[in-house]
C-alpha cells in the first residue's frame, strides 16, 4: 500500500482517458468498460492483413500490425488525442505494452533488432515537449528486449497538418521529409518502424525512402491504430 498515493486518489482521482470516468483501484489508464469497447485489429496474428496489403506495394514489408481500428469521434481517437495533445504519455505505455504482447505471441516479430519511431520536426517537438510516439515505441522495444533508436530518423522539413488533405496531397507533402542520421546503425538489421495512426501510409513511405540509404535491411511496421 502507498498512503500518499491513496490520499492523492481521494482528492485527485485518476480518470479514464476515453470516457473520463473515475478509475477503480484495479484499473489503469482506461476503465474496463472502455477497454472492452475498443476495436482490436488482431493484425499481429494475420499475415496479409489489410495494413500489409496497403503498404506492401511501396514498402517491402516483413510484417505490419496496429493495435486498434481508428474511427473519427471514437474512443481510440480520444485516447490518442489525450496522448498527442495533453501529454498523457501513460497512454503510449499502455498501447505499447498491449501491442507488444500480441506481437510476441504471434511469433511474426521475434527477430526485430531495432525500434525506430517516426520523428516530429524539431521545432514542433520543442513546442510540444515530446514526441507522442516515443512512449509507445520505447515500451514495445522494452517488451521485445531490443534497442530503441530515437533520433535515427530526422524530420528535415516541417509540413502543415494533413488532417484535411486527400491521399495524393498527403503523398506530395511527405516526399523528402525525412533523413537518416546513421545509416550504418540500420544495415543488416530488422527495423520496426512505429507511428501513431496509419491513414494513407504517406508518412511511413517517406520514412522508408530515407531508410533506403541503409540498405540492405528488413523492415516491419507497428502503429497504435489503423484507419479502416
Amino acid at each position: 500500500m502507498n498512503p500518499i498515493k491513496d490520499l492523492l486518489d481521494i482528492f485527485f482521482p485518476a480518470c479514464c482517458l476515453c470516457c473520463e470516468a473515475s478509475l477503480t483501484t484495479n484499473e489503469g489508464v482506461i476503465c474496463l468498460y472502455c477497454r472492452h469497447d475498443l476495436a482490436l485489429t488482431r493484425f499481429s496474428f494475420e499475415a496479409g492483413n489489410p495494413m500489409e496489403k496497403q503498404l506492401g506495394d511501396h514498402i517491402p514489408l516483413e510484417a505490419a500490425t496496429a493495435l486498434f481500428y481508428f474511427y473519427k469521434r471514437g474512443k481510440v481517437q480520444q485516447l490518442i488525442h489525450r496522448l498527442k495533445y495533453h501529454r498523457q504519455e501513460q497512454a503510449g505505455d499502455f498501447m505499447g505494452a498491449w501491442l507488444a504482447e500480441d506481437m510476441l505471441e504471434s511469433g511474426r516479430f521475434r527477430d526485430i533488432d531495432l525500434v525506430v519511431p517516426v520523428p516530429l520536426h524539431p521545432k514542433k517537438q520543442r513546442q510540444r515537449g515530446y514526441n507522442q510516439v516515443s512512449a509507445f515505441g520505447r515500451k514495445i522495444a522494452n517488451e521485445l528486449a531490443v534497442a530503441y533508436a530515437e533520433g535515427l530518423l530526422i524530420k528535415a522539413a516541417k509540413n502543415n497538418s494533413q488532417t484535411h488533405r486527400n491521399r495524393q496531397e498527403r503523398l506530395r507533402a511527405t516526399k523528402s521529409l525525412f533523413r537518416l542520421s546513421e545509416p550504418a546503425t540500420c544495415r543488416h538489421k530488422h527495423l520496426l518502424l512505429v507511428d501513431d495512426v496509419l491513414t494513407t501510409g504517406a508518412t511511413l513511405r517517406a520514412c522508408y525512402q530515407a531508410l533506403e540509404a541503409a540498405a540492405p535491411f528488413k523492415i516491419s511496421v507497428a502503429c497504435m491504430a489503423y484507419t479502416k
